[in-house]
């Protein structure tokens, strides 16, 4: 698997107010502290997500060997795809290309202007575009 997201740019995601609905496949890390650098997936046979009214719970099914039946949601940090990012940007993605050392992904803002967002990676590049447009639409504090 190559690079992926940082636990630090997906809690400024989460943070800017993306919203996560987990379905199979998504990547997650607890953060919870000794666990912050295991990477869960979720997948209908090892970790499903149960509904309750108190709030979505990520549950861990024939994993015996772990201390870890069940986790809340707001305890798990969503890692999403690059694919998933490039979804959330919608109509405004414009353009993705690779630099010298990285990517930046170009993507118009509510102003109509086109802004470039580069990084190490697409994904990472995908994210940046993507919490940019969550802090702009995001109420001024």
């Amino acid at each position: 698997m190559g690079a992926m997201l940082t636990l630090e740019l997906a809690r400024r995601l989460s943070d800017a107010g993306l919203a996560w609905k987990p379905v199979s496949g998504d990547r997650f890390v607890v953060a919870v502290s000794g666990m912050e650098d295991d990477v869960f997936v979720i997948s209908e046979i090892t970790v499903d997500v149960h509904h309750f009214t108190t709030g979505d719970v990520i549950g861990f099914n024939g994993t015996t060997e772990w201390a870890l039946d069940s986790v809340e949601q707001d305890k798990a940090v969503w890692l999403p795809r690059e694919d998933q990012l490039r979804d959330l940007l919608g109509e405004s993605f414009v353009s993705l290309e690779q630099l010298e050392g990285g990517y930046a992904v170009s993507a118009r803002g509510r102003d109509g202007a086109v802004g470039r967002h580069a990084d190490i990676d697409a994904e990472r590049a995908y994210a940046r575009a993507v919490l940019a447009q969550l802090e702009a639409s995001a109420p001024e504090a």
